[in-house]
């Protein structure tokens, strides 16, 4: 559907009377607009895969479906009910499902698809990020009831205090939106963004963002002179995990994988490396294998990301079920999801044994990095200018420290 809407332009800069403006440590979201992240629709024609449909629908042929990750993660294709696991999904400004979609996709790949809790309103449209979000976080965890919080506007700041004042919180957050950081009201926004997610943190909840589907370059592109990258927010912050992307280094075949060029990756121009990676990124920065990119592009001294990643070209693209029928998407905005229903998967196996939930996913990530499939093939650019960051041996600012290997992680929690 068309969804209307008013905008209303700022004609000069905002300000606060001198007696205020001693007690107000930041002013935010006034001036900026929310962006999704940009799905990338697949074309008609796909590379041939080598493994078999395990849809019903033959539009699901040669796509990635979620036996296909279970395969190539190593999870269960089934997965039983945990008494206080939780996990949930958010989506903004019309981002909406129709529990049909859902319906025609459980159907046809043999997955408990279907939302437990409904937080703001849904209305029965196809939003092509929401069933997407909703499909694959349920296909690879489909015993973890979900959660979808939806709000009609969008702010980070809002979502978090939203989500962290709620009295039974969904224990793993899957969030594919972002801007540059550049693009953001300024640093004490989103200083105050991320008090919000150490809040969450606290809670002992897992936040996992999208890292970007610009590769170094961002939204505000890298331009015909280029200049500099441009970091993602909230995916640069220090307090949350990215998730970027990849393909199957062997097009069609379940195996090795590559960083896929379009997947945001780099450093923080904001903030500093944290020290739960400080020993990941000196070890990237000083490695010839990288052959890193000029040093006015990137702000070496900054949080390095993603942190983790999984599939997101469209060599292979997710087979998605919308608007009635199934068509082929990616971005991070599909790896994001997956990667939060592993772990969603993981707090239900310390969950039965009577331990907390993982919350802040980063330093276990740092600490386990033999727990995923170390990327070492391919590069992000984001532009044929760009140069980019290469996915080498350990962590690197294209693929972090690779895809999650379920059968290593649920050793390890």
């Amino acid at each position: 559907p068309q969804l209307s809407a008013r905008i209303v332009r700022a004609t000069a800069p905002y300000s606060l009377p001198k007696e205020a403006a001693a007690d107000v440590s930041m002013v935010g979201e006034l001036h900026q607009f929310p962006r999704p992240r940009m799905l990338q629709r697949a074309s008609k024609t796909t590379t041939e895969a080598s493994w078999p449909n395990t849809c019903k629908s033959a539009a699901c042929s040669n796509a990635v479906t979620p036996s296909v990750l279970a395969t190539r993660y190593s999870f269960p294709t089934t997965e039983s009910v945990v008494a206080g696991n939780s996990m949930a999904v958010a989506e903004f400004q019309g981002q909406y499902y129709k529990p049909s979609d859902l319906s025609h996709f459980s159907i046809s790949c043999g997955v408990n698809v279907s939302v437990a809790v409904q937080i703001g309103s849904n209305r029965p449209f196809a939003g092509v990020e929401a069933e997407l979000d909703i499909e694959y976080i349920k296909g690879v965890a489909p015993g973890t009831p979900l959660t979808d919080v939806y709000d009609s506007g969008y702010s980070l700041m809002s979502w978090a205090n939203q989500i962290t004042s709620l009295s039974d919180p969904p224990l793993v957050h899957s969030v594919s939106y972002g801007n540059d950081e550049a693009q953001q009201s300024g640093k004490e926004y989103m200083e105050a963004v991320n008090t919000a997610f150490m809040k969450a943190g606290a809670l002992g909840l897992s936040i996992l963002f999208a890292s970007g589907d610009q590769g170094v370059c961002g939204r505000e592109g890298c331009g015909i002179i280029f200049h500099k990258y441009h970091p993602d927010f909230p995916a640069a912050s220090p307090y949350v995990t990215a998730v970027g992307g990849t393909d199957f280094a062997t097009a069609g075949v379940i195996g090795d994988e590559m960083a896929w060029k379009d997947g945001g990756g780099g450093f923080s121009d904001t903030f500093t490396v944290p020290s739960y990676q400080a020993t990941a990124v000196a070890a990237y920065l000083s490695n010839p294998d990288a052959n890193l990119p000029k040093a006015k592009y990137f702000n070496a001294k900054g949080r390095g990301y993603p942190d983790i990643a999984a599939l997101a070209g469209t060599q292979n693209p997710y087979c998605v079920a919308t608007s009635g029928s199934f068509e082929g998407v990616g971005g991070t905005s599909a790896a994001c999801p997956v990667v939060a229903a592993i772990f969603a998967r993981l707090n239900g196996v310390r969950l039965r044994k009577g331990s907390k939930p993982l919350g802040f996913l980063n330093p276990f990530i740092y600490q386990n990095p033999s727990a995923f499939n170390d990327i070492t093939l391919g590069k992000i650019t984001g532009s044929l200018f760009a140069g980019g960051f290469k996915a080498i041996k350990g962590w690197d600012p294209a693929t972090g420290f690779g895809t999650p290997n379920y059968a290593r992680l649920s050793q390890l929690v």
